[in-house]
């Protein structure tokens, strides 16, 4: 695997494995998975960091099989729980009160616009 220059360690959940209630062993990844999910996130893991990752990738997917046994049904789904809605006004167009203010500090004006240099 190609080392990328300056990586950073990125944990996904620092010490899960470690929590008390949270060792979960039922599914383990194997080194070449989690070479391959490194690959395709374009990180570079030494060995121990393979290790590493293989026990909390696994323990992260075990957790996730744990949600799926939670019983949802009769619950609402929630997109956002604060409360806030859309407060933004609509997007209309209106010419400005002092519109030829604004054109007199223009260096040059065509057809009602500004007249700039093209940027190619």
């Amino acid at each position: 695997m190609n080392k990328i220059a300056n990586r950073q360690s990125y944990l996904i959940l620092p010490n899960l494995v470690q929590f008390p209630g949270f060792c979960y062993t039922s599914f383990m990844l194997t080194r070449d998975e989690v070479i391959k999910i490194a690959r395709l996130a374009r990180i570079a893991l030494t060995d121990a960091e393979v290790e590493k990752f293989q026990k909390e990738l696994s323990a992260v997917l075990d957790y996730v099989e744990e949600l799926k046994k939670v019983d949802t049904t009769g619950l609402e789904e929630v997109s956002q729980v604060t409360g806030l809605v859309n407060v933004q006004r609509e997007d209309r167009s209106a010419e400005a009160e002092n519109h030829e203010a604004i054109f007199s500090q223009a260096p040059e004006i065509k057809d009602g616009f500004y007249k700039v240099k093209a940027i190619l």
